[in-house]
C-alpha cells in the first residue's frame, strides 16, 4: 500500500424511470453485442492486456462486458457490475441495489477516439440496461478526464456527487459535495454506496481506517 493517495472524482447517474435519451448517434453502422468467448482475445487487444486472463477471471466472477463493433472490428467497450464491485481509485466497495448497475472501465481503441463511439457505447447500454429491469445507472470518472465526461454528458447521464479521496497511512477521507441540481434521492443513493463500513460521516465529510 503507498503511503498516501488522492483522487478527484464525480460520480454520475441516470435513472430510467424518467424516460430513455435517444441514442447518440455516430456516423456509420455500428453493432452493440455482449463480449462472448469468441471476442475476448479481440476486448483484450483494445484493452492493451499482455495476455485475456485478466478478461477470464472477471467474467467468471460475474462481472460483464459489452462492446460497439464499427464496421469489423472491437473499437469500444465497458464492463458492467450488479451487486458489489471494488473501485481502486477510491479505495472502497461499491454496494448496488438489486435494481442498479455500475458502468466502470470503459475504453476506445486510439484509432476510434473522439468521433461519439463511447457515447454511443453507453447509450446502448442503457437500453440494454433498461430491458433486464435496471432503474438507476451509475459511472463515475476523475475530473480530469474530460473525454469520459464528455461521454457522460451525451450519453445522457446527470452528475450526483463529486468525490474528494485522500489517504495518509491507513486514516482516510472522502469529502463529498452534491451537484445543485440533483435529486435528494440521487444523493442519499450516492453515500449509500459510497460510504464503507469503517467510515464515520461528519457532515460532507467521511473519516475511516482502513484495517
Amino acid at each position: 500500500m503507498r503511503f498516501w493517495t488522492t483522487e478527484y472524482g464525480t460520480l454520475w447517474a441516470l435513472e430510467t424511470g424518467n424516460g430513455l435519451p435517444p441514442l447518440f448517434p455516430v456516423g456509420q453502422e455500428v453493432i452493440f453485442a455482449e463480449t462472448q468467448p469468441e471476442d475476448v482475445a479481440e476486448v483484450a487487444a483494445v484493452m492493451n492486456l499482455p495476455s485475456v486472463e485478466p478478461i477470464w477471471e472477471r467474467l467468471g466472477n460475474g462481472r460483464r462486458c459489452f462492446h460497439l463493433r464499427a464496421p469489423d472490428r472491437i473499437v469500444t467497450y465497458g464492463w458492467v457490475t450488479r451487486g458489489v464491485e471494488c473501485v481502486g481509485e477510491l479505495e472502497r466497495q461499491f454496494h448496488l441495489h438489486e435494481d442498479e448497475a455500475y458502468i466502470w472501465d470503459c475504453g476506445t481503441a486510439p484509432a476510434w477516439r473522439q468521433q461519439g463511439f463511447y457515447s454511443a457505447l453507453l447509450s446502448h447500454l442503457i437500453v440494454r440496461l433498461h430491458e433486464e429491469g435496471v432503474a438507476r445507472i451509475w459511472i463515475g470518472a476523475s475530473r480530469q478526464n474530460r473525454p469520459s465526461v464528455q461521454g457522460f454528458v451525451n450519453a445522457g447521464f446527470q452528475p450526483v456527487v463529486d468525490c474528494d479521496y485522500g489517504r495518509v497511512f491507513r486514516l482516510t477521507f472522502l469529502w463529498i459535495q452534491h451537484a445543485p441540481a440533483a435529486p435528494h434521492a440521487l444523493i442519499q443513493a450516492a453515500y449509500r454506496i459510497l460510504l464503507n463500513a469503517h467510515e464515520r460521516r461528519l457532515g460532507p465529510l467521511a473519516i475511516g481506517f482502513l484495517k
